[in-house]
């Protein structure tokens, strides 16, 4: 089995993938991870879907490809460079909102919000502001995150809130944890009813 073959990428992959080259963009979400976040989505018909970490729209594009069209995606990063290029490729999809403002900002804002689906793939919700995103789920809603493994487009001092960040996961009484040694690393928790 070769988990990098017949993935079936979204038909905007390529251009999206081309302008993050270009624009010199190095976190976004690798083919295997879009292709977890596509059959993950796929399995919350009707869904309410936030994604902390828009980037270039890479991940954003896999979530689109496997949401049925009653779902919906708040996608929020606070770089607004960075998002233009997911607008232009996935903004006409109506599934999709686009927020250009600080994780932070926006999960304090979210009081009547519950999710099917987070992917938290920047700080906010994740390294930060991990109470304030795993509120927001729903029992049974999944709860994903990446680049838990270490990359070359790490900050200084990154790798020590990894483990930081899988214990705080691994110690919630409401949360069902896998983690896959996988890929750039990855998390996926379910919320317990």
């Amino acid at each position: 089995m070769n988990d990098t073959k017949n993935i079936r990428p979204p038909a905007v992959l390529k251009a999206l993938e081309q302008e993050t080259t270009t624009l010199g963009f190095a976190m976004a979400s690798d083919p295997q991870t879009g292709c977890l976040l596509k059959t993950l989505a796929a399995t919350k018909p009707k869904g309410t879907f936030l994604e902390l970490g828009t980037g270039t729209g890479i991940s954003t594009a896999w979530i689109l490809d496997g949401m049925d069209r009653a779902s919906t995606l708040i996608s929020i990063d606070n770089d607004e460079a960075v998002t233009a290029i997911a607008r232009r490729h996935l903004g006409h999809d109506r599934r999709v909102t686009f927020h250009s403002v600080d994780g932070a900002v926006f999960l304090a804002t979210l009081r009547e919000l519950t999710c099917d689906f987070i992917f938290a793939d920047t700080w906010p919700g994740k390294y930060t502001h991990l109470d304030e995103a795993l509120r927001l789920l729903k029992p049974g809603g999944l709860y994903i995150i990446d680049d838990l493994l270490p990359q070359p487009s790490w900050p200084a001092g990154h790798a020590a809130k990894v483990p930081l960040l899988v214990s705080a996961l691994e110690s919630r009484n409401d949360l069902v944890v896998t983690k896959l040694r996988w890929s750039t690393g990855v998390i996926v928790a379910t919320k317990k009813a």
